[in-house]
């Protein structure tokens, strides 16, 4: 059996710092709890459904809790429920969301709301859940998910990269606020990641009856299989993270992945003529 990290187990924990995940049942979420556990932290581990929680719940110092980001019950119960075994929290990661993609006119109203109510609203309601904590405490770290799709698009991805690009203007502007009390916000830019983002955290919506786009539907479909093929894993993203919250610099952004830092070094060199011209031949696009 491995040897446990001593030090790390002979602090109380309260005396640990304390980071509250959102969406971490799975991929980046369930891989940053493991990590920062292993690193001798205490771990709120929130997810829809806690039953999905198992490996995690078998962790010293995690609390697998139930915490849907479209209800704001859960989220303050969660809360409460972090502080009352804890003592504090260090550190809020807003994980939870998914990618809705397809043509725009193929989506409902309804799925329109769902997609920007998860990724912005909901990821706004725990931030103001967990400030006032913040505040009192006169210190805090805020990591927001957002994507290299918060500062580049591809094709069919008009909601999702308007909640990401949303993400990053919350979390610039956001950045001044916390700063008044010696908090900070972060955000983390993964780019194709090797998680279940192509299953359950991905939506695609189609209406075939729209002809003008099946040829663009056609060559994103076509266009997915390569890029799964540089993708990076969770744990990737999850050692980002875990620099971001303790490498005691006030670094905004943080790049996770090979593929993302070459896009975002593009994206960055590029002016928007030249760089679409690029995204549409990556898809057989004209």
């Amino acid at each position: 059996m491995e040897a446990k990290n001593s030090t790390a187990d002979n602090i109380p924990s309260q005396q640990k710092k304390t980071i509250l995940i959102t969406g971490a049942s799975s991929g980046i979420g369930k891989e940053t709890a493991k990590l920062f556990q292993s690193k001798g932290w205490n771990v709120i581990a929130t997810m829809r459904n806690p039953e999905s929680g198992s490996e995690l719940k078998q962790l010293d110092n995690v609390l697998v809790t139930k915490l849907d980001v479209l209800d704001l019950d859960s989220i303050h119960n969660a809360f409460m429920e972090a502080v009352q075994k804890f003592g504090s929290i260090d550190v809020l990661l807003n994980n939870a969301g998914y990618g809705a993609y397809g043509p725009l006119e193929a989506f409902s109203r309804d799925e329109v709301l769902r997609q920007f109510n998860t990724n912005v609203i909901g990821l706004l309601d725990v931030t103001k859940t967990v400030l006032p904590h913040f505040r009192k405490n006169k210190k805090g770290i805020i990591i927001n998910i957002s994507s290299i799709g918060g500062k580049m698009t591809f094709p069919m991805g008009s909601l999702y990269h308007g909640t990401k690009f949303a993400v990053e203007g919350i979390s610039e502007s956001l950045g001044f606020e916390l700063a008044q009390f010696g908090g900070q916000v972060k955000i983390v830019e993964p780019g194709m990641i090797a998680t279940d983002f192509s299953g359950r955290s991905l939506v695609f919506s189609n209406d075939e009856n729209i002809t003008e786009y099946q040829g663009l539907v056609g060559s994103l479909m076509a266009a997915m299989p390569t890029m799964a093929e540089n993708a990076s894993p969770a744990s990737v993203v999850a050692e980002v993270i875990f620099k971001a919250a303790t490498d005691g610099t006030d670094q905004l952004r943080y790049t996770a992945g090979e593929d993302a830092k070459m896009l975002m070094a593009n994206r960055q060199q590029y002016d928007d003529a030249t760089f679409i011209s690029g995204i549409k031949s990556q898809f057989g696009l004209k």
